[in-house]
């Protein structure tokens, strides 16, 4: 679905738009940054996340994984790759809970953004891209889904912007190991805490003890 070139277009829905666009122009068997997969696996997962609502809770859910994963690799062999981008390109199906108003800007900003720079930073030609304030706004207010992620850390950890705004998203938990600061703008905060460190534009502050521990753990959503 195409959009007058007149009318704003809402950041998700230009971060879907732009991330169909990447995955197409990359082809089926490019590499990406998401676990391994190529961007063939990673058009499966968003198609099957949007327009398999049974399977979609193995995403978050690890006893279920397993069902989520077989359904996402049958989808990435049966259905045709351009098929896949355009049936996200088009957006989540009626009856899919990603088609309820409000659920979209919730749920797929950080998605649609890391995702966008799974396919762009896998890429051996890729440079950082600008960012609009509307996304990072956006990609602001849900940083704190770095808490989940980051809950395994044994070191205390605050991310914090270039206009110092700053969000604690590990307390360390019992045993913390020290604290640690990251630096960076927004969009790269978002990829260092979902575990894409090693593409991450991000500055590292903290006793060397606690720092050293931060960058041995490893963790990945």
């Amino acid at each position: 679905m195409s959009t007058p070139e007149d009318v704003p277009v809402p950041p998700v829905r230009r971060e879907r738009l732009l991330l169909a666009g990447a995955l197409a122009e990359a082809g089926p068997d490019a590499a990406t940054e998401c676990a391994g997969w190529t961007a063939r696996d990673l058009s499966a997962h968003l198609v099957v996340r949007e327009g398999r609502p049974d399977a979609a809770p193995g995403i978050v859910l690890s006893p279920l994984s397993f069902y989520t994963e077989r359904v996402r690799r049958r989808t990435a062999r049966t259905v045709p790759f351009d098929t896949l981008v355009e049936r996200f390109r088009q957006g989540p199906p009626k009856f899919s809970p990603y088609a309820v108003p409000g659920v979209d800007k919730i749920a797929n900003g950080v998605e649609f953004f890391v995702h966008h720079e799974d396919v762009r930073r896998a890429r051996p030609d890729w440079e950082p891209r600008d960012i609009s304030p509307e996304l990072g706004e956006l990609l602001w207010r849900r940083i704190k889904i770095a808490r989940f992620v980051l809950r395994k850390v044994h070191v205390e950890v605050t991310l914090v912007q270039p206009d110092g705004r700053s969000a604690r998203v590990s307390g360390g938990g019992r045993g913390s190991r020290g604290s640690v600061r990251v630096h960076g703008p927004v969009g790269e905060l978002v990829l260092w805490a979902l575990g894409r460190g090693d593409v991450a534009d991000v500055r590292l502050t903290g006793a060397t003890d606690a720092v050293k521990t931060l960058t041995e753990s490893g963790w990945s959503l």
